[in-house]
């Protein structure tokens, strides 16, 4: 039986309760914003997705300032890991710079004209398949900026239909959050448990990674089939585009300081320096087109570190909930779990619980992956994607309705290949 929740525990679930629904009442804050132009910026404010968890966070420290007391509250804070948020800014930044997608894009125009597909489809097929799959080597964060950016510029530019674009987001959120599994450190749910449970990537491959390929080819297949006609629609890229204005001593340098972040993820202060040292270079060369997203990713990393300080305080009832689940039931329960927390915090709490049998250990680690697409907060690098592609939606507010209900055959899928093959 678990203990009574002591009074911030009990605030810090009511106001977790609360940021889930204003995830799913933004729309109301744009409505709000046009019938009370006098207020519109702190209503726009409130209706920014990104901005939901970081600022219950801050209520939640306000509220431990007054009953616990500043000593009490800074300690918290203080004890909090951040390195997630911060790195998933700057992996956002770097890769987000054109040299690095000008490489990207040619990486997929050199894939898309091996497999059946031609044209659009296939440019479509590569970038729903290869780079959720490059999660794996270069971070689930560094994947989904990829991912969206190359979307954005090739596809939700050119006017594509509504269902496209939540069709899109929910196979992309679902294939970023299982394409993380072919290696044992990219993923932030599988390195929570990685050391303790001693799995290392020839485990993660075998055991895992061709499910993963599996799923994600099947849930691109599908999308592609469905709406073909209008993807076969889409004009074909221009094979050359921004060739002429990338050099190649330029796209390897910003690959060099990708990698380096990339390599040191865990170690805040080089990939920091690395960072710095990043956006130096990058002002020195910068040319008009050249933008640094650096609002994107200060917004992602503030919704992060919300996510962060809020989710600290909701172990005393997830953790319960996990254990009366038996290996059978866990899968399931992760999955639904995953939708309202985050991936790696399961995974986590996991990790604390020693004697815990192979097949719970499969399951609650495949459940936290298979529901990391159902909505923002579900994994780590969703937020980067509603950065990046939220503004070729309605009034620039991605549905977490519509997102769920997108995503929702993907993550069957998912959880087919997982319990069946």
């Amino acid at each position: 039986m678990s203990e009574a929740p002591g009074t911030i525990q009990a605030i810090a679930a009511a106001l977790f309760v609360v940021a889930i629904l204003h995830t799913f009442s933004t729309k109301i804050f744009h409505h709000l914003a046009h019938i009370q132009p006098v207020h519109a910026g702190v209503w726009h404010l409130l209706g920014e997705i990104e901005v939901v968890f970081g600022f219950w966070a801050m209520v939640l420290v306000l509220a431990m300032f007054a009953t616990d007391g500043s000593e009490a509250a800074l300690q918290y804070i203080d004890t909090r890991n951040f390195t997630e948020p911060i790195f998933v800014f700057a992996v956002m930044v770097i890769t987000g710079t054109r040299p690095i997608l000008h490489a990207a894009r040619f990486c997929v125009r050199l894939a898309a004209r091996i497999i059946p597909f031609r044209g659009s489809i296939g440019t479509y097929f590569v970038v729903m398949t290869l780079v959720p799959l490059l999660g794996s080597f270069i971070t689930e964060p560094a994947a989904m900026t990829l991912g969206a950016m190359i979307l954005a510029d090739v596809f939700f530019s050119r006017g594509i239909s509504t269902r496209l674009k939540y069709a899109t987001l929910g196979v992309l959120f679902v294939n970023i959050s299982i394409g993380g599994t072919l290696t044992s450190y990219a993923a932030p749910p599988v390195l929570m448990v990685a050391g303790k449970w001693q799995w290392d990537t020839a485990f993660m491959l075998t055991t895992f990674g061709w499910k993963t390929v599996i799923a994600v080819v099947v849930n691109a297949v599908v999308v592609c089939l469905f709406f073909y006609k209008e993807l076969t629609g889409l004009p074909m890229e221009a094979d050359g585009k921004g060739a002429d204005h990338v050099s190649l001593a330029l796209i390897a340098v910003h690959l060099v300081f990708l990698a380096g972040v990339v390599v040191f993820a865990h170690h805040p202060v080089i990939f920091m320096g690395l960072f710095l040292f990043f956006l130096g270079v990058a002002t020195a060369y910068k040319q008009p087109e050249d933008r640094l997203i650096l609002r994107e990713g200060l917004l992602v990393a503030f919704f992060l570190a919300g996510l962060v300080v809020l989710g600290g305080q909701q172990e005393w009832w997830v953790r319960p909930v996990l254990m009366r689940m038996n290996s059978s039931v866990v899968f399931f329960g992760a999955t639904a779990l995953t939708a309202v927390t985050d991936n790696a915090a399961l995974t986590y709490l996991g990790s604390l619980v020693s004697g815990l049998s192979d097949d719970f250990k499969y399951s609650l680690v495949a459940g936290a992956f298979t529901g990391g697409g159902l909505t923002v907060i579900a994994n780590a690098p969703n937020p980067a994607g509603i950065a990046v592609l939220r503004g070729y939606f309605d009034d620039e507010a991605v549905q977490p309705t519509g997102l769920f209900l997108a995503a929702l055959i993907p993550t069957l899928i998912a959880a087919a290949a997982f319990r069946f093959l």
